[in-house]
């Protein structure tokens, strides 16, 4: 990952876990949501506070863990901060996050919306997690990048969100549609990288090709 982008990762994943635990630690609970969220969210405190407490662990703790430097010279921590990322970033945030969406604000396209995320949330997390256990390092990245890529909705549903209001588009419109634009997109961005990361080039390609073509004895 380039060094730009990697620092863009880390600002908005730290950006957004600070404003999330600034705003439910300091302020009465949904006072900066919509008015209908709030009679939901009082309903339900402690899932919500699980989902977002959780979740900010998994924002803080995620982009340094695709650090190569990190892996090279601090291997037991890497693996540490996985176990805190797994073990509470996404467990304790993705059943927190399955459980509100039984009640998410915009009716049934939101909470299924938010249902599939927290449900792909838990599932890649598993996959990872089973995947180092067999000490299969690849399928391991692979599954965590798609799995950082469904953490990573809470920063781009907070991208959404004020883009749609400054487009003018009612916020009852706008959620049950962010509730799948948040996420989707992410993951499809993680395969094409995958695809670009594992695309051999034409010098590769060549090699691989001349290779694999008989030998002719003369």
């Amino acid at each position: 990952m380039r060094l730009t982008r990697f620092v863009t990762l880390i600002i908005l994943s730290l950006g957004v876990a600070g404003y999330a635990i600034a705003v439910y630690r300091l302020l009465p609970l949904g006072a900066a949501l919509h008015p209908d969220m709030r009679a939901t969210f009082e309903a339900h405190r402690t899932g919500i506070y699980a989902h977002i407490f959780a979740s900010a662990v998994a924002l803080s703790i995620g982009p340094f863990q695709f650090s190569a430097r990190l892996r090279a010279t601090h291997l037991g921590l890497h693996r540490w901060l996985g176990r805190l990322y797994l073990g509470i970033g996404v467990l304790v945030g993705g059943l927190a996050r399955l459980f509100m969406a039984f009640y998410a604000f915009g009716g049934l396209p939101a909470r299924l919306g938010f249902g599939c995320l927290a449900l792909a949330w838990l599932y890649t997390g598993f996959r990872a997690y089973l995947a180092i256990r067999s000490r299969d390092v690849v399928s391991h990245r692979r599954w965590m990048v798609r799995n950082f890529a469904l953490t990573f909705a809470a920063v781009t549903l907070r991208l959404w969100l004020p883009a749609a209001v400054a487009g003018g588009i009612p916020f009852e419109l706008t959620y049950p549609v962010i509730a799948w634009l948040s996420w989707i997109p992410n993951l499809l961005l993680a395969e094409l990288f995958f695809q670009q990361t594992h695309r051999p080039s034409a010098g590769q390609a060549a090699a691989s090709k001349s290779e694999s073509a008989p030998h002719v004895e003369h």
